[in-house]
């Protein structure tokens, strides 16, 4: 099989195991899922997973290893597996973040958690295969953190919908600091409402308590989270879902 069939292989079915969740989870509101763990390294699932974080490219986490280096010496391939071999072993461990502050147009900055790609890989992966579920839980009208939703598409049902004369005004409310305040007992407990496999919760609580390195010291997170990566897109909007209803 070549690279290009390879490729398009792994990506249908990814979307045939992401259909069959979303349809699940769409047929009950109150199913739980207790057998995902399998699913997230499944080999079809990783590779899509390490194609998408290799698109997004990004630093270097706090070990210094680069996308650039994975694909140029240390092997694509080499790398996917021994990460699939950790998780199937149940060996993996997340790394503290790097922690760089990123400037704002107000002046100020906020704070950019960097995960080590070996995480990444490992988020994009559990990402893949939990987005699906929670889709199913949104309302039509909301556009936070969704896939193939943007701000741009909030906007213009914003202009359809007061066009159409059927609303007279919008509320703009932004909660500062979001991703750094979102309680961890609270966001758990409502990921438990569709998720009871116990090593995809496990995941989700290290990754919450990874911590940040900064200035050469780590921190622990006992309150937010230390990235918004893949976990914080796919996960962080059940907590609190931006929205914009007409």
């Amino acid at each position: 099989m070549n690279a290009v069939k390879s490729a398009n292989y792994t990506k249908v079915k990814v979307q045939e195991l992401q259909r069959t969740l979303y349809l699940a989870a769409k047929a009950s509101n109150k199913r739980r899922f207790h057998a995902l763990y399998d699913k997230v390294y499944r080999t079809d699932v990783m590779w899509e997973a390490w194609k998408r974080v290799k698109a997004n490219r990004g630093s270097a986490g706090i070990d210094g290893v680069t996308i650039q280096h994975i694909v140029q010496e240390y092997g694509e391939e080499r790398f996917v597996m021994e990460v699939q071999r950790q998780l199937v072993e149940n060996l993996y461990r997340p790394k503290p973040v790097r922690r760089k502050d990123i400037p704002k147009g107000d002046g100020k900055t906020r704070p950019l958690g960097i995960p080590i790609i070996q995480d990444r890989l490992v988020q994009m992966a559990t990402k893949i295969v939990l987005e699906a579920i929670f889709e199913t839980d949104f309302k039509d009208c909301s556009f936070g953190f969704r896939p193939k939703r943007s701000a741009k598409q909030a906007i213009e049902r914003i202009h359809k919908t007061v066009n159409y004369g059927r609303v007279y005004w919008v509320v703009d409310v932004d909660i500062a600091g979001y991703f750094n305040n979102i309680p961890h007992d609270k966001l758990l407990k409502l990921v438990e409402q569709r998720v009871s496999d116990r090593r995809v919760l496990k995941l989700i609580r290290q990754w919450l308590k990874a911590g940040v390195m900064e200035d050469g010291q780590v921190h622990n997170t006992e309150i937010g989270s230390p990235s918004r990566y893949a976990m914080g897109k796919a996960i962080f909007p059940y907590w609190y879902i931006g929205a914009i209803c007409g």
